[in-house]
């Protein structure tokens, strides 16, 4: 059973910064790739970064690209979400998500590509 356990969100004020972190465990091997998505009230899931575990490629959402850095401890089995220059409208529940398989086989960003999820955790930003 893979356990990911988020943490480092917050209240910020527009133009702040905050690092969420997440760790994995209960993983021998880590799956092809990790990520982060996030969920506003009464909004959809949607993805913003995704790292592929091994070889470090990183994916983003067009909203948060150049705001946003994905990134991830190897040893630790921690990935983590630089998030700088906040906005109003990135207030939301953030969660990590570990890929499905060990290779690639479906998109990256799809909810569905992923099958164990966080907890999630509330980043709050005020403008």
């Amino acid at each position: 059973q893979v356990q990911l356990v988020e943490s480092g969100g917050g209240l910020v004020q527009a133009g702040g910064s905050l690092r969420l972190s997440c760790a994995a465990s209960g993983r021998t091997l880590m799956s092809y790739a990790m990520g982060w998505f996030r969920q506003a009230p009464g909004k959809e899931r949607e993805f913003v970064a995704a790292m592929t575990w091994n070889v470090g490629l990183t994916y983003y959402a067009e909203s948060v690209k150049g705001r946003f850095t994905i990134s991830r401890d190897k040893v630790k089995n921690t990935l983590y979400l630089q998030m700088t220059n906040l906005k109003p409208e990135d207030t939301a529940v953030y969660y990590c998500a570990s890929y499905r398989t060990y290779v690639f086989s479906t998109s990256l960003t799809a909810a569905g590509s992923y099958d164990y999820w966080g907890q999630g955790t509330q980043v709050t930003v005020s403008s």
